[in-house]
């Protein structure tokens, strides 16, 4: 059986800044004739060379920073736009979930644009009609169906474009960043509907997203880009934790350019540094996972302080906040002069990653001195694959104990780092 898909040598160029005013255009149309040299635009190359191919049925996800060509692929796939040079070979009806809705039509209502988007994707009007009711209740639409679309929040027209596009009956099926339509409940209904179409009907999928727990959850295989070229193609785990590590790397870099996100500082107190500190108090940016740590704020008081008490706080790189440890319950009075509070955790339990510092000093009637968040990154590694795998899964582990019973014990479990911090009980009772 030949390939689903097959992509060969595939290279996709733009002319950056091509748009030129009607004089420009006819000054160079002018020099050209008169055989004098045009200064063109430098090309950009969107896709350089990108190989692979895809067989019937499998799942693979495509990730990458944005600009890495994630997108101009998926284009060139559903034949959205033409290739500079390479070939695409396509065998199968495709169905493109790529910028859903973008052809609604304001004043038509959501009847009129089921048919008209349906139609525009391949549908015939007898497969529209039989499956209009199913459409209209996967959007949560009846009682706004004859609504002119104008009408509608910009939540209600993707949710009635994703289904019209989830209801094609294709061989191979484009998605580009559709599953965070709508609200969460419909997130997740459409989570739903796209695990059902490749595990119920064995569908050819390419899943672009940059929820990368989504794509390695979904998908059989990840191709990894970055700037155009192919970098990975393989395991899911394996890639999607490579895309991680330049990720970190970059989330770093750019820390150090920009800085704090949010910083409220008052005539109190001077923030000076805070620094991130292994078990041996020695100051570093990457601290292994289950292992003591501390993290040593300095700062410079300026004015007599009453009452004070502290709070340091852990949040991830896009400011979903971990963790909060304070002292509410140990007030401190502070004399002018460089002070210095330091939090030490016995164990670290956040799972590998990167990960950012936040610091609130105030009074417990929630007066604030001071309040800064992005103060600093630091990463948390492991040697033992047992908790890297996991760093997709979760954020924190937690220690726990297990009861395992009707089983033998057989040494099923290695001896791991991971493993000697769980109790482990096997009952063959």
């Amino acid at each position: 059986m030949p390939p689903a898909i097959e992509v060969s040598h595939l290279t996709k160029e733009f002319r950056l800044g091509a748009m030129k005013s009607l004089k420009q255009t006819v000054m160079n149309a002018g020099a050209r004739l008169l055989g004098r040299p045009v200064e063109e635009p430098p090309l950009f190359k969107a896709l350089d060379d990108v190989s692979f191919a895809i067989e019937p049925g499998e799942v693979v996800g495509i990730i990458g920073h944005n600009g890495a060509g994630k997108s101009t692929l998926l284009k060139m796939l559903a034949r959205i736009s033409n290739p500079t040079s390479g070939s695409v070979k396509v065998n199968g009806r495709i169905a493109p979930l790529i910028e859903v809705g973008a052809g609604f039509v304001p004043d038509f209502t959501g009847r009129e644009n089921v048919y008209l988007n349906a139609s525009i994707l391949g549908m015939s009007k007898a497969e529209i009609n039989r499956k209009f009711d199913d459409i209209v209740e996967f959007a949560e639409m009846a009682e706004f169906i004859d609504t002119p679309v104008k009408r509608y929040s910009s939540g209600m027209q993707v949710k009635l474009a994703f289904a019209v596009a989830t209801s094609i009956e294709s061989e191979i099926l484009i998605v580009d960043e559709v599953l965070a339509v709508g609200d969460l409940a419909f997130q997740r209904k459409c989570f739903d509907r796209m695990e059902d179409l490749i595990k119920r009907d064995k569908r050819t999928v390419l899943l672009v997203s940059h929820n990368i727990r989504q794509v390695e959850r979904l998908c059989s295989r990840v191709i990894l880009l970055e700037h155009g070229r192919k970098i990975t193609d393989g395991n899911p785990t394996d890639v999607c934790n490579q895309f991680f590590e330049l990720n970190n790397a970059k989330i770093r870099l750019n820390s150090k350019r920009t800085g704090t996100r949010d910083l409220r500082e008052t005539p109190d107190i001077r923030f000076r540094v805070i620094e991130t500190c292994d078990g041996d108090g020695r100051v570093v940016d990457r601290v292994e996972c289950l292992k003591p740590v501390s993290f040593r704020c300095q700062f410079e008081v300026l004015e007599p302080l009453k009452r004070v008490c502290f709070l340091v706080g852990v949040h991830t790189t896009d400011f979903f906040y971990l963790t909060a440890n304070n002292t509410v319950e140990r007030e401190v009075d502070f004399a002018p002069g460089l002070k210095t509070i330091e939090l030490k955790l016995k164990s670290l339990s956040l799972l590998p990653g990167v990960y950012c510092l936040r610091v609130w000093i105030g009074t417990p009637e929630g007066r604030e001195s001071f309040y800064g968040e992005g103060l600093g990154t630091f990463e948390v590694f492991s040697d033992d694959h047992l908790l890297t795998r996991q760093q997709q899964m979760g954020l924190v582990h937690l220690d726990g104990s297990w009861i395992v019973r009707g089983g033998t014990n057989a040494n099923a479990i290695a001896p791991t780092t991971y493993a000697s911090h769980q109790h482990i009980e096997v009952c063959t009772e």
